[in-house]
């Protein structure tokens, strides 16, 4: 399935299904497609854009970061505003309306965003005192990257909707390339459909490697460091709870975090009440603060103001 995205947000995806052997191809704009089964893709997509998908974004940034030179482009990195350890209301910011924007702006508004973000990439590379090479641009780490993100919509999607039926699981997969390609990712690289990347999502969890400096600076974000220090006691282990409950075992084991039976049984009462209230919550609710960071990423071109 290679379908590209519109102009605006990639629209609806037309699927059609060919009835003699059981293929099935999205399509955009319908364009080839006979007996065609619209999917749209715009609303699983806000979907999935939950406020209350942020319970996720800890392990995801673990996951992210479980590659040594995505973990140590972070961690070396000369961009002092875009530390979360030190700066983490704006590095929330300029990274929620990254995933806005990947999600659900238009070419331009990401073709801004991008050079944007160029401006502080251009500072991650890795120098002769470096634990490992690195560098913002490469299109293979922002690979990891994206597929990384589209693990964590995934993940998020099933626990508060439940399962996606295939055409649409389908469509989100075709939809997900843009975590990459409003970077330097190229289009071609992200894998033809879901079963390739699982291929390539196995082969490259061999290339994660968390070591104790990058596991020190990772648990600090687990345990919410960032937090106000009067917070801490409760908001450390709860918010380590529920990155806990959200990793794969394999990242698990790279952070030596611990995880029981009961401990499972708690998280999957917990996100079956976190579904509850998304499901009762008003779209305008349910989607913040994406819905509040692509208005002010809008905002800011409108009024000449630094989007990161």
């Amino acid at each position: 399935m290679r379908s590209q995205m519109s102009t605006r947000r990639g629209s609806a995806m037309t699927v059609s299904r060919d009835s003699m052997d059981g293929r099935e191809e999205a399509v955009a704009g319908g364009i080839g497609a006979v007996g065609v089964q619209a999917v749209d893709i715009d609303a699983e997509v806000e979907k999935a854009m939950s406020g209350l998908g942020l319970l996720a974004a800890g392990a995801n940034v673990i996951m992210q970061l479980a590659r040594p030179a995505v973990g140590y482009g972070v961690y070396e990195s000369k961009v002092e505003t875009g530390r979360l350890d030190r700066h983490p209301v704006k590095r929330t910011r300029t990274t929620l309306t990254y995933l806005a924007v990947a999600s659900l702006a238009t070419d331009e508004e990401k073709k801004l965003y991008r050079r944007a973000v160029n401006g502080s990439h251009k500072h991650v590379r890795s120098d002769e005192n470096s634990a490992v090479e690195y560098n913002a641009f490469d299109p293979e780490l922002q690979l990891w990257v994206a597929a990384c993100l589209y693990r964590g919509f995934e993940d998020v999607y099933k626990i508060l909707y439940g399962d996606l039926d295939p055409l649409t699981q389908d469509a989100f997969y075709q939809r997900s390339a843009t975590f990459g390609t409003t970077l330097q990712m190229r289009r071609d690289m992200w894998p033809a459909d879901r079963d390739a990347f699982e291929v390539y999502w196995n082969e490259n969890l061999d290339k994660v490697a968390i070591d104790e400096t990058i596991r020190e600076h990772l648990y600090g974000i687990a345990s919410a460091t960032f937090a106000p220090k009067l917070l801490h006691p409760v908001v450390g282990p709860l918010n380590r709870f529920v990155t806990t409950g959200f990793l794969p075992q394999a990242f698990r084991d790279e952070m030596r975090l611990p995880w029981s039976v009961r401990q499972q049984r708690n998280f999957d009462r917990s996100m079956r009440v976190a579904a509850l209230v998304n499901r009762f919550s008003p779209k305008i609710l349910r989607m913040f603060p994406y819905n509040f960071y692509l208005w002010d990423l809008r905002r800011r071109i409108a009024k000449g103001i630094p989007l990161v």
